[in-house]
């Protein structure tokens, strides 16, 4: 299969995969919403760190070296198949002994045990990192969504159900991993490829080189990401912690599924091309569009998202709306901070993507720290300015690559950002005299849509003939 064809059947595969997954679990999370306490997600979210910060041990970044190498072998599988499940076992040792520390840093008991049962997840998830790995390899996102589909489904039940029956936060656990080991028997079973206990130390010591630079840079990320519900927790309270997470999540929710897709798809098509200046072109192509797609997206649930929450999760929510509002911006960048660290791993600079990491989570994390003590608000809109910042030095260091620097990118996309807050101010007068006229969240929502959308186009069409074009030129392709 060409090249291009493997990239389309790529990206309506992997859309597939991850809309129809997210969709499922969207919807879960919107019965258990209402069905939980805010507080139940804040406990949940405050361990979220020590649960990514372990996934992310366990991979190693080795997984990420399977896919940008040219031939894999056996032995190469087998390898990483071994260190994963190896390094699994010892993290998840440090993770049950912490577990009583873990609580006693929150003042929250209960969250030794939901740890230490949580945990169990990025143990169970060893066994199919390489399955995974090598069926993105190999760009097939067609079976990975069969496989996932049935997991998602029973987890998705086990949750509710636990949930209704008066469990609480533990339904939380029980449908995470539900999901992973439903997951992990999809992939034994109805894949072909097994992996041996084979382990060869030249291969370990070829993809450990390139993956602990990525471990590292992930582990800062990972820390970053993670720091402000660590913080909101030790500093305010679980159910404020709820409120943030719902917040963080119903931003990231409409982009990372159009993020996610696309650079799954990226990263294995960039490894693939040859030359700079074909890189360059593919990568300009994808951020243009994507950019296109993201920033009306986004306006609209800004401008709608008082209505977005009262809709989906009930008024007990509406706390969280503010938060959202602001979040929602960085949402709008976060893909292209995604495609620019691509364009590092591409060319095998896993170092500058540590140091970058490094620079801009060093920047983030003073920030936090420092904010924190000036109250919530403060906090919020500290994330809203390092969000932006770290797109900016993202593009800096990524850009001279492919020699499309950081003036060229945003000259690219200045003029559709500029179309989205004109809309989004118009949009807003309207919605204001719109809950004048009625108060039903649902037809406020579709209103402020169509007129978003319209207003939208008809800028893009008379002053962004480029971006339309483009637009005809990769669907005709």
């Amino acid at each position: 299969m060409s090249l291009k064809k493997q990239a389309i059947d790529g990206v309506i595969w992997s859309f597939a995969q991850k809309f129809s997954v997210q969709l499922i679990n969207f919807g879960v999370q919107i019965v258990l919403a209402r069905l939980l306490l805010p507080e139940a997600f804040g406990l949940i979210a405050m361990l979220r760190i020590f649960i990514d910060v372990g996934q992310m041990l366990m991979d190693g970044g080795m997984t990420s070296s399977l896919i940008r190498t040219k031939k894999p072998d056996h032995l190469d599988y087998s390898t990483v198949f071994v260190t994963n499940f190896l390094v699994s076992i010892l993290v998840y040792g440090l993770v049950y002994l912490g577990a009583p520390y873990v609580a006693d840093f929150y003042g929250q008991e209960v969250l030794k045990n939901i740890l230490r049962v949580y945990a169990l997840a990025f143990v169970i998830s060893s066994f199919i990192a390489v399955h995974i790995a090598r069926l993105t390899k190999e760009m097939d996102f067609k079976t990975q969504m069969k496989l996932q589909m049935p997991s998602v489904i029973v987890g998705g039940i086990v949750g509710v159900l636990t949930a209704y029956l008066g469990y609480g936060v533990w339904s939380l656990v029980w449908l995470n991993l539900t999901q992973t080991t439903v997951y992990t028997i999809q992939c034994w079973t109805m894949l072909k490829w097994k992996p041996t206990f084979s382990f060869d130390k030249t291969r370990f010591k070829f993809h450990f080189t390139f993956g602990y630079k990525m471990t590292l840079a992930s582990f800062i990320d990972t820390a970053y990401v993670n720091i402000y519900n660590v913080v909101v927790g030790k500093f305010f309270s679980p159910t404020l912690v709820g409120y943030f997470n719902q917040a963080e999540t119903m931003r990231k929710f409409p982009v990372e599924q159009l993020s996610a897709v696309m650079q799954k798809v990226t990263y294995p098509l960039f490894a693939n091309l040859e030359g700079d200046i074909a890189l360059k072109n593919a990568y300009r192509t994808t951020m243009k569009l994507v950019f296109f797609a993201v920033v009306p997206m986004m306006m609209i649930l800004i401008v709608g998202g008082k209505e977005l929450f009262v809709f989906l999760f009930g008024e007990k929510w509406l706390p969280a709306v503010p938060f959202f509002q602001v979040l929602a911006f960085i949402s709008i960048t976060a893909p292209l901070s995604a495609y620019n660290l691509n364009i590092l791993k591409v060319k095998g600079r896993s170092d500058m993507v540590l140091i970058v990491e490094f620079i801009k989570k060093s920047i983030g994390f003073i920030a936090v720290f420092t904010s924190v003590y000036f109250g919530m608000d403060v906090l919020i809109y500290t994330y809203f300015v390092v969000g932006h910042t770290f797109m900016f030095i993202n593009m800096i260091f990524s850009g001279r690559y492919i020699k499309y620097y950081i003036w060229d990118q945003l000259k690219d996309l200045v003029g559709i950002y500029i179309i989205g807050i004109i809309c989004l101010t118009v949009t807003y007068f309207f919605h204001q005299q719109l809950v004048l006229w009625t108060d039903s969240a649902f037809l406020i929502l579709v209103a402020i849509a169509l007129l978003y959308s319209i207003l939208y186009l008809i800028l893009i069409y008379l002053f962004e003939k480029q971006t339309i074009q483009l637009l005809k030129k990769v669907i005709q392709r």
